[in-house]
């Protein structure tokens, strides 16, 4: 299978899909793995460190929509990406639909597989994609906090923790 990484192109989005490990894994078990130009850099990763682990480097995401069997990204599709879905792809990643109905009714017509990671269950009843991220979000709630309650930002000026 052709498994296509794009960019991420939602404001302030600067995680990608996959990380160098996890193309090393697709690849050493046939997969082959494109990854766009410049798609890692928010997270740390280079070009070259895809490369080395058996990704392609495309330039654009449009020529991986293009080819890629299957799109791993980390946010929703914007507008634009979702236009250049195609029937039969499958894309994989958050959705987040209830909010949106014009990206719903884009997944639809696009004829493509889309699979949200919120929705994914473990034989358990689980939400195994989605623990993580609810992790992070409950880490991140007391640094939003933090932030909150500074004087520049009209709060009361408290530090969070004490001195």
């Amino acid at each position: 299978m052709l498994i296509g990484v794009p960019k991420e192109i939602k404001n302030h989005e600067y995680r990608i899909g996959m990380v160098p490990a996890s193309v090393q894994e697709l690849t050493s078990r046939g997969h082959q793995v494109v990854v766009e130009a410049n798609g890692g850099a928010g997270i740390g990763f280079s070009d070259e460190d895809y490369r080395a682990a058996g990704a392609t480097i495309a330039d654009t995401a449009e020529e991986i929509f293009a080819s890629a069997d299957m799109i791993v990204k980390v946010k929703e599709p914007q507008a634009v990406e979702r236009k250049m879905l195609r029937p039969g792809q499958l894309l994989f990643t958050y959705l987040h639909l209830a909010p949106d109905p014009d990206q719903t009714d884009d997944l639809q017509a696009s004829g493509a597989t889309c699979i949200a990671y919120e929705t994914v269950t473990s034989d358990k009843g689980g939400l195994p994609l989605l623990a993580p991220m609810s992790e992070v979000a409950g880490r991140m709630s007391i640094q939003a906090g933090a932030a909150c309650l500074e004087k520049s930002k009209h709060g009361r000026g408290m530090l969070l923790g004490g001195v």
